[in-house]
């Protein structure tokens, strides 16, 4: 089938999002390693699984740096870094980068950095441009210009290098799984990709035959009097039921509020009817702003777990413990997929 461009464009782009999810851990690990050279960090990149241009993509969705920033950056490359040269303090010690591609004619964007939807199916090698914007989106809040160190404030994942306790909690912090700049998407649409990719590491991980997984219902377990709750996904083997929630960054206030909401009354039918349900949870946001919804959540569930590989797979070990185990049956009552 042919797709206009319009829509190859929009599903590349929808595509980065389980492509940041797939290869974090990989990028962590990089990050992780202790050098004493900045630069070896390319070298590393380059003979791992990993593209140059995916893990730039990482770096400036950590910085939060759009198109937007990266065009500002470059339009006033001069007031910024005067005389093309980057200098900055780094674990107490001066270092002075002299630019050898920045800046560039015409506009600087996702696209000539090769971290656009489409750009990143392609694998792409690092060229002088792409290992300066690195810098800059690893280094540029600890610039000794205090104007220049403002304006690219979140770009200090640098700081971090070769310190893994300090790193995952800064990514714990400041990872942002969705951001705006990974496509612009809306939130219901991004919701539906992060159910999918979870939905996808469960049928691949889980190991048990006879297994779907669809977005759908419980049997015996209602909104109200009358009206069957639905779930983004529920597992099931046609005999037992576990519902799992997803929740994200950019899941609205709203939205988590009225899952904390439905949790206690949701728990309880679910707990009398012989199923079970699980959250995952992650991003800065859920775990900073809506404290106290979260924690409603986590008292209401049988698996909690966070929005990584690791975390996913103890999803996975407690959905294959409650399937093995022969304990009381769910209801065969209901439509569990009645959509």
């Amino acid at each position: 089938m042919f797709w206009p461009a319009e829509l190859s464009e929009e599903e590349a782009d929808r595509s980065v999002i389980p492509k940041l999810l797939e290869s974090q851990d990989q990028f962590i690990s990089i990050l992780s390693i202790d050098l004493p050279d900045f630069n070896e960090i390319f070298k590393i990149v380059e003979v791992s699984n990993l593209t140059a241009n995916l893990f730039l993509k990482h770096l400036s969705v950590i910085a939060d740096v759009g198109g937007e920033t990266l065009m500002r950056i470059n339009s006033q490359f001069d007031q910024l870094f005067p005389y093309k040269v980057m200098d900055y303090i780094y674990r107490g010690e001066s270092y002075s980068y002299k630019f050898k591609a920045l800046p560039i004619t015409g506009t600087l964007n996702n696209d000539k950095l090769g971290i656009s939807g489409k750009k990143l199916l392609e694998r792409q090698n690092f060229s002088d441009l792409t290992k300066e914007v690195s810098r800059i989106l690893m280094f540029g809040s600890l610039c000794t210009n205090e104007d220049t160190a403002t304006i690219i404030s979140k770009c200090e994942i640098g700081s971090y290098l070769g310190l893994p306790e300090e790193l995952a909690r800064f990514i714990k912090q400041r990872y942002i799984w969705v951001s705006r700049i990974t496509g612009g998407e809306k939130a219901n649409t991004l919701g539906q990709i992060a159910e999918k990719f979870v939905g996808q590491y469960i049928k691949d991980n889980l190991g048990l035959p006879g297994i779907e997984i669809k977005s759908g219902y419980l049997p015996s377990v209602y909104e109200g009097e009358d009206k069957s709750a639905k779930f983004d996904l529920v597992v099931t083997n046609g005999e037992k039921y576990a519902a799992v929630e997803v929740s994200f960054q950019v899941t609205t206030n709203s939205t988590i509020e009225r899952k904390a909401g439905q949790a206690k009354s949701r728990y309880e039918q679910i707990e009398k009817a012989g199923h079970k349900i699980a959250y995952v949870i992650d991003g800065a946001g859920n775990l900073r702003q809506r404290t106290r919804a979260v924690g409603v959540l986590c008292s209401y569930s049988h698996c909690t777990v966070a929005f990584s590989k690791a975390e996913l797979g103890i999803l996975c070990e407690f959905l294959k413990a409650y399937f093995t185990k022969n304990n009381r049956r769910g209801s065969k009552g209901g439509t569990p997929f009645r959509k």
